[in-house]
């Protein structure tokens, strides 16, 4: 098991007062059976800001702030502590029927996996075709996973990573048109040629803890997921052509990759007068006193004792 405690600060600054609209706050990670948040705190100025928690049609933890005063910053804090046991990625079965691919899902399953098969942008014959027909074409003997993994390697080893400050996701076709993208950008791609295969793939937001290199341990990061019969869903890092473990912590689902931001709001006052301020650290924290060997995941049904 490895902790890791999370600082995900986001401020902005404006030239005069404006009233702030409701903001929705996407920080706190998933939690599971790999991970546990041990703590979290949350905090918010100017106050007083009302919090209402909910969970969305995804399952994500989501937090609505309000605000009742006009106000000429915003300043947005989240520090979490959690316990993550993911750390054999590898270890997994896929069902017999889908080990090799292609292979059909179950009617049942299907029903529900269905939103996550269909492109967003696939038109038919397609650039896109013709990048994935340069990977796997039919007649092909392979396994399922080899399959997703060749995607996952080739997409960092055939396009530039670069990062782009400005909002939003470049489609899949203006990915291989420029040659380049971000994290999300890659995702988005491996998510496109995954539902291309007519598997159901869905977009993920989190954090990933890097070694330090001086400033900081970690960043956002996002990457992808892909349902095996068998398995669940299991992630793939486009971005760095691996298999998503340990040093991964999910926050966000979605079937768009738009619609799962940190943090997203609106407020009323002079255009131009926002600035925008994020700070993201994730750093490994000490074992807890009582660990004395390596922890056994929490499993499913099974009673544990709480820890705060």
């Amino acid at each position: 098991m490895q902790r890791y405690k999370i600082v995900h600060r986001t401020h902005y600054g404006f030239n005069a007062p404006v009233e702030l609209g409701p903001h929705s706050l996407l920080l706190r990670p998933r939690e599971g059976h790999e991970l546990r948040v041990e703590s979290s705190k949350l905090n918010i100025m100017p106050m007083p800001a009302t919090l209402r928690w909910y969970r969305d049609v995804q399952d994500n933890s989501v937090a609505i702030a309000t605000f009742q005063e006009p106000t000429d910053q915003l300043t947005i804090e989240s520090e979490i502590v959690i316990q993550q046991y993911h750390e054999a990625p590898l270890d997994f079965m896929v069902a017999d029927y889908a080990v090799n691919y292609p292979f059909v899902y179950k009617p049942d399953d299907r029903a529900v996996l269905s939103p996550y098969m269909n492109s967003a942008e696939h038109t038919g014959c397609d650039q896109l075709d013709e990048w994935l027909g340069q990977l796997w074409q039919p007649g092909e003997q392979i396994q399922t996973y080899a399959l997703l993994q060749r995607i996952n390697e080739h997409i960092p080893k055939a396009l530039t990573y670069q990062m782009r400050e400005e909002p939003g996701v470049q489609g899949a076709l203006e990915t291989l048109s420029r040659g380049s993208g971000s994290c999300r950008d890659f995702a988005n791609l491996f998510m496109e040629a995954a539902r291309l295969l007519g598997l159901p793939a869905r977009f993920v937001s989190g954090y990933l803890h890097v070694e330090p290199d001086g400033l900081q341990g970690g960043s956002t990061h996002a990457w992808a997921e892909v349902y095996l019969p068998g398995a669940g869903w299991k992630g793939f890092d486009p971005t760095h052509g691996e298999v998503v473990g340990t040093n991964y912590i999910a926050v966000a689902v979605a079937h768009l990759p738009e619609s799962v931001p940190p943090v997203a709001g609106s407020f009323v006052g002079p255009l131009g007068a926002g600035r925008l301020e994020v700070g993201v650290w994730v750093e490994r924290e000490p074992p807890l006193p009582d660990e004395a060997g390596p922890a056994a995941p929490p499993q499913p049904g099974g009673l544990e004792k709480a820890r705060n």
